[in-house]
């Protein structure tokens, strides 16, 4: 393979000529990023407007919109001016900058669900203490964990991907990925591969832990309760189970996509399953929280009704 170790830019080779059809496209995406705007910036909003709203469960989840907006912020632009344009080439700088917005936005995502996770189980296994343990500082503590380990843990990645030489410049995808980079790599730094690996398991099994045990814990409540509890519960966890669900359905889509040679794929089933792990959050989970939690839905009604 041609050594490119020194390229300057990466091609998205996955893009496809569609003709007059990338006018649509563009309109069709476009509207969509400004909903995904328009729609996080309403739950920011009302939650920090609205005193009423100023709980550690409301908090968490306008860290999620605001983590949306960011993650969405690092792959449309570009996306955009990729779908009207002929060539698709990224600079490196671009590309690692890419990166490492949207699996800092990725792991954050997981990251904050994991804290309001531990949010839902305080609140129902030990509501007397709810107040005491979930304190404002407490919540500013949850916050920057959330933030600082995915941001961490991505700048030891892509410090390692930079340093490594690379044998070609194709990435077989509609923005930079990090799995597709690590294709390229002509020798492969083991030190660097295990602490990376390590440092990714970690942070995904002590979130998934903490889900999986706040929520066998609040099963065990509810299982002892009336029907009348079982359905406050539920009405207050249902969201964040959606978005739980959501999450590791379009990951797991898009790690399973990582292990195939996308040529041997439609291109357009590529694109379209790739985009849904960046797209389909952003857009259902102001949705789930705006409409499923009437504390939330009240506050956005009465802000347009003036």
């Amino acid at each position: 393979m041609e050594n490119s170790s020194h390229s300057f830019y990466f091609n998205l080779s996955i893009f496809v000529n569609i003709g007059y059809y990338r006018y649509p496209a563009f309109v069709l995406c476009l509207l969509l990023y400004g909903f995904i705007i328009c729609a996080n910036l309403v739950i920011v909003v009302v939650i920090s407007c609205e005193r009423a709203l100023h709980e550690s469960m409301y908090v968490f989840i306008a860290l999620l919109s605001i983590n949306a907006l960011y993650g969405s912020a690092g792959f449309f632009p570009r996306f955009l001016m990729d779908i009207l344009s002929d060539t698709h080439l990224v600079s490196r700088p671009a590309c690692f900058t890419q990166i490492y917005v949207i699996y800092t936005s990725a792991f954050c995502e997981v990251t904050i669900l994991g804290v309001m996770s531990y949010d839902r189980y305080v609140a129902v296994c030990q509501p007397l203490h709810y107040h005491s343990k979930m304190t404002s500082t407490k919540v500013r503590r949850l916050a920057a964990f959330a933030w600082i380990c995915p941001a961490f843990y991505l700048s030891v990645s892509i410090y390692g991907s930079i340093t490594v030489p690379l044998c070609g410049n194709n990435i077989q995808k509609a923005y930079c990925a990090g799995w597709n980079i690590a294709k390229l790599a002509c020798v492969t730094s083991a030190v660097t591969q295990l602490v990376v690996t390590i440092g990714g398991l970690i942070i995904a099994s002590f979130t998934i832990c903490c889900i999986f045990f706040s929520y066998f814990k609040i099963v065990l409540v509810c299982w002892k309760s009336s029907s009348t509890f079982r359905g406050k519960v539920l009405q207050s966890c249902l969201p964040h189970i959606i978005s739980v669900l959501i999450y590791c359905i379009t990951s797991f889509s898009d790690t399973v996509l990582n292990r195939y040679d996308l040529k041997e794929l439609n291109p357009f089933v590529a694109i379209v399953v790739s985009l849904a792990f960046i797209i389909i959050p952003p857009v259902l989970n102001p949705l789930v929280y705006g409409l499923k939690l009437p504390q939330i839905r009240t506050h956005i009604v009465r802000m347009f009704e003036c």
